[in-house]
């Protein structure tokens, strides 16, 4: 009898708690809009399945000595992954719509004021029973306005590495939402002539130019704001990668076996964060609603600074490539570009939006250096 009980006790069945279940079931969840909506596949499903393993009892896999302990601690912890992944964004991102038009870099901007906005939303809700966010919590949330997941991973990571969880599955649920959350907004602040408004095409953009720009970024960065060096850095050097021409198999590399990599194991690492006693609080459901107000707001504020550019420049503006200032790349800037064909068959502005999507990839790293000096 006493055998039958030992090995009964070996099993996982004993041991389930009822949050270890909602976890797992929340994992289950995650991957089923990775395969069949196909939302963020290629994050929401290691980290759908990360969730499920690290809430299996017994298995061990997040506690010291398990595969996920050690890969969280390497990547994460360390703020290694979201850089690694910050560089092979870098390498494949074309600055050339962004060179050929910089005023759209305040649309950029002007789409991180999500993130300030929430930044004190999250402060404000301490006077509600059951929150109790410092300033150092408040900033990391915050960053999820910027619908750039690896910068809301990094600064999780410095200032509040027990919300990462939520504020990682925050920051992805949000960028995969993006064709579901941004239209609705983009069409309540434009009319039906704004959307309609066609754009001349972009001037033609030097392999020189191309080579100078992400230096000249880099080295404002250094001057102004050196704390975001390390996520602007690696965009830069991933980027100088692609466009100097002399190092294609570097580039390459970055640009799919190296960012596919860090991406599993990323994935997994982040997914570790989702145990039940870790993320089924009220600051989590908090944490997911500013994450939506954040995101909205940086879509009307980017909207609305275009509208504001279209007033005072001497050539065509479509607001709606002000919703691309979030740094949600490239699908915002699809997005952009679908509801303006909805609008004029003939209207296309994915490069056009590609402008403020790459300065929102920039606004979001010095939003986080300015929140990591600030409060760091």
């Amino acid at each position: 009898m006493d055998k039958f009980v030992t090995l009964w006790q070996s099993t996982s069945l004993p041991h389930f708690e009822l949050g270890q279940i909602i976890m797992m079931l929340v994992g289950c969840g995650l991957l089923y809009l990775a395969i069949a909506k196909k939302f963020e596949p290629l994050l929401l499903f290691p980290i759908g399945f990360g969730a499920i393993l690290t809430n299996i009892p017994l298995a061990g896999f997040s506690e010291v000595g398990g595969l996920l302990h050690y890969v969280y601690y390497v990547g994460i912890d360390t703020g290694v992954f979201p850089l690694l992944i910050f560089m092979g964004v870098g390498a494949m991102t074309d600055f050339g719509a962004l060179i050929a038009n910089p005023r759209v870099l305040l649309l950029g901007a002007a789409a991180q004021f999500g993130i300030f906005a929430t930044l004190f939303g999250a402060i404000a809700l301490n006077v509600m029973p059951g929150f109790e966010f410092s300033l150092q919590d408040a900033s990391a949330i915050a960053i999820i306005g910027g619908a750039d997941g690896p910068t809301a991973i990094f600064l999780a990571s410095k200032l509040a590495p027990e919300l990462l969880g939520a504020i990682a599955v925050a920051a992805y649920s949000y960028m995969a939402l993006v064709p579901i959350i941004q239209p609705p907004i983009m069409k309540l602040l434009t009319t039906e002539a704004e959307r309609k408004i066609e754009m001349a095409q972009l001037r033609d953009v030097s392999k020189l130019e191309k080579i100078l720009f992400p230096l000249a970024v880099l080295l404002l960065t250094i001057l102004f704001l050196p704390t975001a060096t390390p996520l602007v850095g690696m965009f830069c050097f991933g980027n100088l990668m692609k466009e100097c021409g002399v190092v294609d198999r570097l580039s390459k590399t970055a640009q799919n076996e190296l960012i596919n990599i860090v991406t599993i194991f990323l994935g997994l690492a982040v997914g570790s964060r989702l145990s039940a006693e870790k993320f089924l609080t009220l600051e989590t459901l908090g944490i997911l609603a500013l994450g939506a107000v954040a995101f909205g707001i940086g879509t009307a504020a980017g909207v609305i600074m275009a509208k504001i550019l279209g007033r005072f420049s001497s050539t065509n503006i479509n607001p709606l490539i002000g919703a691309a200032g979030v740094s949600a790349v490239p699908m915002a800037a699809r997005v952009v570009n679908k509801v303006g064909l909805e609008a004029n068959p003939h209207n296309f502005l994915l490069m056009h939006a590609m402008g403020p999507n790459v300065a929102g990839v920039l606004g979001s790293a010095v939003a986080a250096g300015i929140l990591l000096a600030l409060v760091g």
